[in-house]
């Protein structure tokens, strides 16, 4: 990877985290320059956006608690429902194997964008 490509890399992985503390999506964003630009197998990009989003996450989550914004009630039944999400999404990945998990991923997309498309 020569030095432009890892800028490229830099500057797409810095915008996705940016969008993600805002709520805005930032995993679409890397997976989709993962898989479209960098050319990265969908299993792969799916496992690197799930890595790099995690200290995003704990971040996001420690300064929502600082800033009072957590029912902290419910933070041990989301964590378990997370990480117990995150397993099963896992096995049904490698299960479906990467030309599904690609094929899934464009028709999930395409779904969520007309929906956001022609919603009232």
């Amino acid at each position: 990877m020569n030095a432009i490509s890892w800028i490229i890399t830099a500057a797409a992985s810095f915008a996705a985290g940016i969008a993600a503390s805002m709520g805005l999506g930032g995993g679409f964003v890397l997976l989709v320059y993962l898989t479209a630009v960098a050319g990265v197998d969908q299993l792969a990009a799916q496992w690197m956006n799930l890595i790099f989003f995690l200290p995003v996450g704990g971040l996001s989550l420690w300064m929502h608690l600082k800033n009072g914004l957590i029912e902290k009630k419910a933070l041990l039944p989301s964590i378990l429902a997370g990480i117990a999400g995150a397993a099963g999404g896992v096995l049904l990945a490698n299960f479906l194997g990467n030309g599904a998990m690609t094929k899934v991923f464009a028709v999930f997309l395409a779904v969520i964008g007309l929906r956001e498309l022609f919603k009232k």
